[in-house]
């Protein structure tokens, strides 16, 4: 991760930090809208499909974004290096999102489908982590 601490008096304000979420959001809903429209494509007919549906992945991907923020908050706020803490963790929480998805798979959703929402997760991840670094610097405490 890059350094995005800030000096004292510069840190960014609440106002700040939801506009750089809501950027987050919007990023990662739209590139998530054309993963499931791509993987629609792939998924034979009559096969359910999971959480491919606007209305199941968006909400998804805001609760992911604020629990990935409350996330990195207490470890800005509680961790001694939090950006080593984070290094390890945001990939295995990343990792762990994915279960749900194999677990669909198991379920007997097309591999199409198990991996369209396993590449929503990246791009939720990929999407809020480099905000989160500006609006919420680790250095700043």
């Amino acid at each position: 991760m890059a350094d995005t601490s800030l000096p004292a008096g510069l840190a960014p304000s609440t106002g700040e930090v939801a506009v750089g979420l809501l950027g987050a959001a919007v990023v990662s809903i739209a590139v998530n809208s054309l993963i499931a429209l791509v993987a629609s494509k792939f998924i034979p007919e009559g096969t359910e499909r999971v959480g491919l549906a606007l209305a199941e992945y968006a909400p998804a991907t805001v609760i992911g974004i604020l629990l990935g923020t409350l996330g990195w908050f207490l470890v800005r706020r509680f961790a001694k290096d939090p950006r080593r803490v984070l290094r390890v963790l945001v990939p295995i929480v990343v990792v762990l999102t994915f279960i749900p998805d194999l677990g669909i798979l198991a379920g007997g959703a097309a591999v199409v489908n198990s991996l369209a929402l396993i590449a929503m997760h990246v791009v939720v991840a990929a999407a809020t982590v480099p905000v989160l670094g500006r609006v919420l610097p680790l250095n700043a405490r």
